[in-house]
């Protein structure tokens, strides 16, 4: 994605094309009148005479009610039956030549450059004329259940538009006429969309339409409309809905133009929408973070005003108003999973009690705000007069203490941020952010007065305005609908939301102490009412000013930023101008529905965009990301970084916590995006995206614009005022995150240095023994028998290879293989313990006895029949076998030319505890080249590491120094490392190259009888592995920090490697693993093609200052919006698109990042995560 210039064109040309044909098509409702290329007349004229339809059946009707043949219901039914019966021709016609299409198949030759959509028409009434006419649907419920429904419009639109009904409404014929003419236009655009062909809704909220809505939208509303008119017709004398009635039939003629500009909402987002809003400001609730949860609590929320209004005693009424308010916002979830629990007697929370569950501590505190709530909500509204509120009663007092209590409560929330109102820079906020734990020492002690805060906020406040309201007279006398909805609400809302709530107590506190009592205000609605619209009214304001500020920003921009001033931005900004009231008319509307102000590809043309819910998306929340290798990372933080916010959220450093509020954050190159999806008593539930950490020119440049904004605000001799007021971000604060700092460097000079390399392949060596030694020592069979095999006494046999003896001649016979004429006679018992069914010919084997005890063929398994199990030579065959497998085996034709094994004695009982795996010590590396190579084995480096060992836990200095002098269990060791080593480098002096050192650090290992036979043991693989890698980062080690002086240090490097460290590949499970498990530390070694040098990434983990700033929740729904309408409806997906580029104010390209998607692209999107700010 390039820079961009004012020449990006908005559209490229297809798309232009694409939307020209579409956009007619949306506005008649599925006419296709503009199709591209050349189409026979009747394809136009079947679907004007399709359109037209509901008009001649309605005007059916219509005409037979003018000439008095029938009344108006009369009318109103048979246009209604005739669209039935015309519905369903129109869709059995479209079935029936979806069958009879398949039947016939043409070979058509197309040109591979006609537009996608050419059909070709073979006659007026063919199949394919029929199915590009009438697409028909998906499902047979649907192809009923829709014709009935176009019915119903046209028979109610019928009767909607009879002339003499609109005669009456507004006694003008001119009138009638033209709303009868418009109006029947509407009827039959929607007939249309519903019946014949559905059009592309403008409006779209899901990216497909699974289960047909989309027809059903233009319906839905006609029969708003509709409804209103029948409420009219038989509710008699009420001005109210005449006046309604009135207004809707103007606007009935421009829902064309309303659907078209994707205004109206389709049925699925009107209906969550409608739902939040009426949970939130009617009956006090928040908008919840997923769809079955905001049902189920709007549900449970609805019938808390309708018990309360059958409840015949006031007390009652009050109890139950401010138990089931307190109860109804909490976490219900956290609630049952903590009822579920039994409180044991340990002080122990439930599980995610740290800002994501419901501890202990949150039941204590939620128990004991209830019972004190109840206890003062009684006394107070059963033992206190209740007369008329005034200026000296004590309802008036506690208004005097809320007002105190909002005004401190703002006070300590500001110094809690960086910015006073976003502005001006707090004076008792830490400067000096540069030097970290400096800085989160000054921030803990500014976070003691967020506790102060905290304890006004969450426990003094409400318990103030229940006592304010139960208090009130309105409780004392009848109920009434309005008493019960308004008090529910308030009851609610003042723990769902306290600060919110906290403000509108105090306003309506205020406006009657400076109010006269006879006014409207005070004499005609009781306190819940007032408090409710004061609610609805505090919403609004705070969307308009933020919209507005959006707008200013947009408008601002597209003039001063010369990246983003375009050939037609002069005229927009003097359009914008000359029409700023109808702009503000715009905003306006926007705030009232609560809908997103969309500036159209992000320019400024604003439109009203249609009402959706506060998350903004259909899909689960967390459901869908771009997963990539970087998303662990996002993952890792989780847990720190929910914790900081706890405490940030409690402390107000945050600022207003709302549903629907966005916070960015920003370390290192990762981009963290916040969402606030509810909020309730004491908690706040979130969702968290993170952005690509590959960042794109447009990425950068916007995130370089973040990372100027974060600097200017937080460092030590910064500005007093904000200077990037107009950005969308307002910096908060600085939260301490446990998460992973990301150095890269360059080896250049390292691992291409050539004595570097030659001391490579001893330090290999060295740490292979190392690996192997530990690998042995911690096994379980080791720290099992370790105790037990110092009651075994007596030395135990071992054959030695014979390493001072010449080489022998390097051919066929000098491996590891065991040739058939070795020995006289193969044993008839099994001679591999796995393996039962496999048996060789017979031989007698010879071999002198020693001590009574057999020994078994050097090279190979242990023969031991079945019956020849005894206690006393059993444990000592098992260990033969343990020791001895893996050693050359004797051939009888070369036995004059291998050196004779001799037969010693373990001089340590305990020296098979550390022995090698059996499966290890066969290979095929000629046993020649082992004796070549042994003396690169360090053996002081052997007796040391052994001496280190922490495996036997009784006498340790002298069973290991026993074991250390067991010459059988060095040769052990001698002949697998070097097999290892020769595996991997060979016997040649000669120091590896940078590339073989990359490709066997990658697991890329020469080509060899070494490769299979590694393969085949997979541990010992891992370790030889491990080994390496070890000894590379052993070099860059050496190289940054100095040489190595004696074997402690050495020991001391590896140790740390094995219990710090993940020396790795990021392409592994198990570096991912070792990040999730928050190792310490990370290393991993690559090559970069581009610029031909090795590379080393280094991951650190610790805490670090994560800066987070507060987006403008508009300028984000607003962007949101436009991709919306940009990619479901326009399709322009072009990834060069004027409305991704950079843009420095509005962050437009990591706007439409942190969308969900398809639309949007976030490597990682959280689960809603509960945090509980106590």
């Amino acid at each position: 994605m390039g820079s961009m210039s004012p020449d990006v064109p908005l559209l490229n040309d297809y798309k232009q094309d694409f939307l020209l044909k579409r956009f007619p098509q949306t506005v008649l409702g599925g006419p296709r009148l503009k199709l591209g290329y050349c189409a026979p007349p009747y394809i136009y004229v079947n679907q004007i005479v399709l359109f037209l339809m509901p008009w001649a059946l309605g005007g059916t009707g219509t005409l037979l009610y003018q000439l008095d043949i029938l009344r108006d219901y009369s009318a109103a039914a048979l246009s209604g039956g005739l669209m039935v019966i015309t519905a369903s021709v129109i869709q059995l016609t479209s079935l029936y030549a979806k069958n009879r299409s398949v039947v016939v198949k043409r070979v058509i030759t197309r040109d591979i450059l006609a537009e996608e959509d050419e059909h070709e028409f073979t006659s007026c009434a063919g199949a394919e004329t029929v199915k590009f006419l009438i697409p028909g649907k998906k499902y047979v419920a649907n192809t009923v259940f829709h014709s009935i429904l176009a019915g119903l419009v046209c028979g109610l639109g019928t009767w909607y538009l009879l002339p003499n009904r609109i005669t009456l409404l507004y006694g003008s014929p001119g009138a009638t006429a033209a709303l009868f003419v418009f109006g029947w236009i509407t009827l039959c655009i929607g007939e249309y969309s519903l019946i014949v062909n559905t059009a592309t809704e403008t409006a779209t909220f899901q990216t497909q339409d699974t289960y047909e809505i989309t027809p059903l939208m233009r319906p839905l509303y006609i029969f708003f409309f509709v409804s209103v008119d029948l409420a009219h017709r038989f509710i008699i004398n009420t001005a109210a809905l005449e006046q309604m009635n009135q207004i809707l039939h103007i606007l009935f003629v421009l829902l064309p133009f309303l659907w078209a500009l994707g205004t109206l909402p389709p049925p699925d987002a009107l209906f969550f929408w409608a739902v939040e809003q009426v949970l939130e400001f009617g009956l006090g609730g928040s908008p919840m973070s997923t769809h079955l949860r905001l049902l189920v609590m709007f549900f449970v929320s609805a019938g808390t005003p309708v018990v309360s209004y059958f409840i015949p005693s006031t007390v009652g009424v009050v109890l139950f108003m401010t138990g089931l308010g307190f109860l109804l916002s909490l976490n219900l979830s956290d609630l049952s999973l903590a009822f579920r629990h039994r409180v044991g007697s340990s002080c122990e929370a439930f599980p995610g009690c740290c800002g994501s569950g419901f501890g202990r501590k949150e039941c204590l505190l939620g128990v004991a705000m209830l019972g004190v709530a109840l206890l003062e909500a009684g006394l107070l509204h059963h033992y206190t007069s209740f007369s008329p509120i005034s200026k000296s009663s004590a309802q008036s007092i506690v208004g005097y203490v809320l007002m105190a209590l909002f005004s401190i409560l703002w006070i300590l929330r500001e110094t809690q941020s960086i910015y006073v109102f976003g502005i001006f820079r707090n004076p008792f906020y830490p400067k000096d952010v540069q030097a970290v734990s400096l800085f989160f020492k000054k921030q803990k002690k500014l976070l003691k007065v967020g506790v102060v805060r905290w304890i006004l906020l969450t426990l003094v406040s409400p318990l103030a305005m229940v006592a304010f309201l139960a208090l009130d007279s309105s409780l004392h006398g009848l109920h009434s609908v309005s008493v019960s909805v308004g008090f529910s609400r308030a009851f609610r809302t003042v723990w769902q939301n306290t600060e919110n709530a906290l403000l509108e107590t105090v306003i309506v506190s205020a406006v009657h102490v400076v109010s006269d009592t006879d006014c409207w205000w005070n004499r005609s609605l009781d306190t819940g009412t007032r408090l409710l619209l004061i609610g609805i009214m505090r919403d609004r304001l705070l969307q308009f000013l933020t919209k507005l500020q959006f707008a200013v920003t947009v408008l601002l921009a597209s003039w001063t930023e010369k990246k983003q001033h375009r050939r037609t931005t002069t005229t927009l900004c003097v359009l914008n101008a000359v029409f700023a009231p109808l702009v503000l008319v715009i905003i306006v509307l926007a705030a009232l529905l609560s809908a997103p102000l969309l500036p159209l590809f992000t320019l400024p043309v604003f439109l009203v965009g249609f009402p959706r819910p506060v998350q903004s998306w259909p899909e689960a929340v967390g459901s869908t990301a771009c997963v990539c290798t970087d998303t662990v990372f996002y993952h890792q933080m989780i847990p720190s970084l929910t914790a900081s916010l706890q405490d940030a959220m409690a402390a107000g450093s945050l600022g207003l916590l709302l549903p629907g509020s966005h916070y960015l954050g920003r370390f290192e190159d990762r981009l963290i995006w916040i969402m606030v999806l509810e909020r309730g008593y004491p908690y706040c539930c979130v969702n968290v995206k993170g952005l690509e950490l590959q960042e794109t020119s447009c990425h950068t440049a916007e995130a370089q614009r973040v990372d100027e904004v974060f600097r200017s605000a937080f460092q030590q001799e910064g500005p007093q005022i904000n200077e990037h007021l107009g950005n969308v971000l307002t910096p908060c604060t600085v939260l301490p995150v446990k998460l992973y700092s990301d150095a890269r460097s360059v080896l250049s000079g390292i691992i291409d240095s050539h004595e570097n390399l030659k001391e490579f392949r001893g330090d290999l060596v060295k740490v292979l023994v190392w690996v192997l030694m530990q690998y042995c020592s911690k096994r379980p069979s080791t720290q099992e028998n370790s105790h037990q095999t110092e009651k075994t006494s007596g030395a135990l046999p071992v054959a030695l290879p014979a390493l001072n003896t010449p080489p022998c001649p390097k051919s066929l016979e000098d491996s590891d293989s065991l040739n058939s004429d070795t020995f006289h006679d193969w044993s008839d018992d099994n001679i591999f313990d796995d393996e039962p069914g496999i048996k060789n010919r017979k031989e007698k084997l010879q071999l002198k006895d020693l001590a009574g005890t057999t020994l078994p063929i050097p090279g190979s398994v242990d023969s031991q029949g079945a019956d020849d199990h005894s206690s006393s030579t059993g444990p000592k065959n098992d260990l033969f076998r343990t020791v001895l497998l893996g050693f050359p085996a004797v051939d009888k034709g070369q036995r004059e030319d291998v050196a004779y094994i001799p037969l010693v004695e373990f001089s340590c009982s305990q020296s098979h505890l550390l022995s090698l795996p059996e499966e290890w010590r066969s290979n095929c590396t000629p046993h020649s080249r082992i004796r070549e190579a042994s003396p690169l084995f360090p053996e002081d480096w052997y007796q040391f590491v052994l001496r280190q060992l922490e495996c036997f836990h009784s006498e340790k200095s002298s069973v290991l120094e026993d074991i250390a002098k067991d010459k059988a269990l060095k040769a052990l060791y001698v002949h697998t490392v070097m097999a290892c080593y020769i595996g991997l480098f060979g016997i040649d002096n000669v120091a590896p190259s940078p590339g073989q050192i990359v490709r066997v650090y990658n697991g890329g290992l020469p080509c060899s009888g070494a490769l299979d036979w590694l393969s085949e043991k997979p541990d010992l693989f891992q370790l030889v592995r491990k080994a390496f890698r070890y000894t590379l980062k052993l070099m860059v080690d050496k190289a940054s920090l100095g040489p190595i002086e004696d074997f402690k240090e050495l020991t001391n490097y590896l140790r740390e490697y094995e219990r710090d460290w993940y020396i790795g590949l990021v392409s592994e499970e198990q570096w991912k693993e070792a990040i999730l498990g928050e190792k310490p530390c990370l290393f991993s070694l690559g090559y970069e093609s581009s610029m031909g040098v090795y590379t080393a990434r280094v991951l650190v983990l610790q805490e670090l200052p994560v800066h987070i700033g507060k987006l403008n929740a508009e300028a984000v729904r607003g962007q949101w919006a436009n991709l919306s309408w940009e990619l479901l409806y326009a399709t322009n997906d072009d990834e060069e698109r004027y409305s991704i580029q950079a843009h420095p104010l509005l962050l437009r390209n990591l706007t439409v990042q942190a969308a969900d998607p398809p639309l949007g692209y976030p490597i990682f999107s959280s689960k809603p995560l509960p945090i509980h700010l106590c």
